[in-house]
């Protein structure tokens, strides 16, 4: 089932080149919102660390208008990196049609919870993850001690999954 009938959200390489182009129009938007490109707390997601990357596609121009992945942080969990919808996008679903596909593959790789970080310059993705039904909790991993970063956590099992077929 597709959560989102104008949308194709296809599983893609990190390498990707849409998903390159993605992740930096993100990380532009980041270090402007932050006024660094020093905010993000620990490595960088990479290929060897992300289970799975999703790219948004607009099915009929076959614009693409968001990403994401799922890092791998232990055999049961998995955190959401790079989730991210181009500006003209925004509020027309994308971004929890993108989410939806990531806890349906999180499910389908074993893990049965999902993290999330959102910084402190980020209030549009904590109010995000927050109607999502993701809980905050304590700073994990590399966001512990990190004041600017806010942690949130959510249970992937059958019934929590939104199961979304990918093109």
């Amino acid at each position: 089932m597709q959560t989102n009938p104008r949308l194709n959200i296809r599983q893609v390489t990190w390498a990707n080149p849409v998903g390159a182009d993605l992740r930096a129009a993100q990380q532009a938007e980041l270090d402007a919102r932050f006024g660094t490109s020093d905010h993000e707390a620990g490595p960088a997601p990479s290929e060897a660390d992300t289970a799975v990357f999703v790219v948004a596609y607009e099915k009929c121009s076959g614009q693409p208008l968001g990403c994401g992945g799922l890092r791998i942080l232990d055999a049961k969990t998995a955190e959401i990196k790079r989730l991210y919808v181009v500006p003209y996008a925004r509020g027309s679903r994308v971004a929890s049609s993108i989410l939806a596909a990531l806890e349906a593959q999180a499910h389908a790789h074993g893990f049965s919870v999902i993290k999330a970080e959102a910084g402190s310059a980020q209030s549009d993705g904590r109010s995000f993850y927050e109607s999502a039904g993701f809980a905050a909790v304590p700073n994990f991993g590399p966001y512990v001690g990190a004041d600017n970063s806010h942690c949130y956590a959510k249970p992937i099992d059958s019934r929590s999954a939104a199961h979304t077929a990918m093109a």
